[in-house]
């Protein structure tokens, strides 16, 4: 219910001005901007730790970024842009107590799993950055520690499940839940590339004709399962009643960013699930 708080900054229009005013062209902004809190890393560390990227998309748009810009100006235009752009969407509701309230619980949850950094490098790289002071941007950067740890295992689960990049998200459209084209062609990948995936995975035995088998379905729940265990220490910490607190005051919100930011989302899904998972 959180998510589209964080994932509002990948459709931001403030996001994209505020990286077109740095010079960062293309898809610059997004590989940048997330990477930045790595430092200036080099195209194949952000290949690795965004996992299914066509690398030569990667390799487009870094190191050449860092020549333009520095990881530190790149995150301060972002954190900008999130100010700018929750306070259009949401107006008062970032002065209210119930922001500040939804901020320190997200806040608690965040910081839970600070000692937990192994295998976690975008989390943990994003728990290096210092914390906003504003409630409303103290909430956004909570939730993207949440999601890059969330993230994080799930790479570990689809590393465990022997899938490339390319795989998890073939994988991930024979589901369903996300159009093939949209994540073969928002991901960079040529048509020659997914159809080659597609094979692999039918002599896996997990696709037919395009579609999951029973055991391409069990190995899916098995990732699912993984992520959702790998994820759950966070949420431990504050315990049930906190975390439907936290569900209660932030899901309006989210669906206001996701009408106004993700309307292909709203109508996907009247919770407002926000982006969409990526393999």
């Amino acid at each position: 219910m959180m998510e589209p708080l964080h994932g509002m900054i990948y459709f931001s229009p403030e996001a994209d001005a505020a990286y077109r005013q740095l010079g960062l062209t293309g898809r610059m902004g997004y590989f940048a901007s997330r990477a930045a809190a790595l430092g200036p890393v080099p195209a194949e560390a952000v290949i690795a730790t965004f996992y299914n990227f066509n690398p030569q998309v990667v390799r487009q748009a870094i190191p050449a970024a860092w020549h333009i810009s520095s990881p530190a100006d790149i995150l301060d235009a972002r954190l900008s842009a999130v100010d700018a752009t929750l306070r259009r969407v949401l107006g008062d509701v970032v002065d209210s107590p119930e922001m500040s309230r939804a901020a320190a619980l997200a806040q608690e949850a965040a910081q839970a799993i600070s000692g937990e950094l192994s295998g976690r490098p975008l989390y943990a790289a994003h728990l290096s950055l210092p914390w906003p002071t504003a409630p409303h941007l103290v909430l956004w950067h909570a939730q993207t520690l949440l999601r890059e740890f969330r993230g994080d295992g799930h790479l570990a689960a689809l590393l465990a499940a022997e899938l490339s990049g390319i795989e998890a998200l073939v994988s991930h459209a024979a589901t369903g839940a996300v159009p093939a084209e949209t994540l073969r062609v928002t991901r960079g990948w040529t048509e020659t590339d997914w159809a080659a995936a597609v094979n692999r995975l039918e002599e896996r035995g997990w696709l037919r004709n395009g579609s999951l088998t029973v055991r391409g379905r069990r190995e899916r729940e098995g990732i699912e399962e993984a992520t959702d265990r790998m994820s759950r220490a966070p949420y431990a910490a504050l315990g049930d009643d906190r975390c439907q607190e936290l569900c209660s005051l932030v899901r309006p919100w989210s669906k206001h960013v996701v009408a106004e930011l993700m309307p292909w989302a709203a109508a996907r899904n009247s919770e407002a699930p926000g982006t969409p998972r990526t393999g």
